[in-house]
């Protein structure tokens, strides 16, 4: 009977180790709307908490997210910036803008505005934003470098930047974001979290 038991777990762990072999070499960028539940989960070190610590966000202040997925972040920063505030969201998959303006509307939040746009090349004006933040989603862009000199395009003078990463096929670890960062001209204010599931806080410059 216990030779059994072992026989079967070890088969379980071969399976599970398959299915997440399967999961890494097929995940594809972006992600793709039929997975969606999957991004209400919250991660370890990237829970609203922490991206509220981060982030800091003000009432009127008007602020981007890049890649809102089903808006589990949007949902919980937008009532923050009050009335006269605003939060932008932008996508390349009009389904995920459209999955968060139903939930914003359901909960009855007006401050949440869809853009289908690609994050390097974004129809906002230069200085627009105080925040720019986005949450595992920097390494589903083709081009991460040059959405970075995006980000710095259309944050105003002292605006904040965070970036929230979690290990999976598209992470970016936080040496290559902080050389990133360093050529775009933004400044390193704080991290948090260790390697595999960290927020960084930049400023522009």
């Amino acid at each position: 009977m216990k030779k059994k038991t072992v026989t079967l777990a070890a088969g379980a762990t071969a399976l599970a180790a398959a299915a997440g072999a399967v999961w890494w070499f097929t995940d594809t960028a972006p992600y793709p709307y039929d997975k969606r539940r999957l991004l209400d989960l919250p991660l370890p070190f990237l829970r609203a908490a922490d991206i509220d610590r981060a982030l800091d966000p003000a009432d009127g202040e008007r602020m981007l997210e890049i890649g809102p997925g089903t808006g589990l972040q949007s949902l919980h920063v937008a009532p923050q910036l009050g009335c006269q505030g605003r939060l932008d969201i932008v996508d390349i998959q009009q389904k995920m803008l459209d999955h968060v303006q139903k939930r914003a509307a359901d909960a009855e939040i007006s401050t949440i505005h869809g853009t289908r746009a690609d994050a390097t090349c974004m129809p906002f004006d230069a200085g627009t934003f105080d925040a720019v933040y986005l949450v595992t989603t920097l390494g589903e862009i083709g081009a991460p470098r040059e959405s970075l000199t995006e980000f710095h395009r259309v944050l105003r003078p002292g605006g904040r930047l965070v970036v929230g990463e979690f290990f999976d096929r598209h992470w970016i670890p936080f040496g290559r974001l902080r050389s990133y960062a360093d050529d775009c001209g933004f400044q390193l204010q704080e991290r948090h979290g260790p390697t595999v599931a960290y927020l960084a806080t930049f400023v522009r410059s």
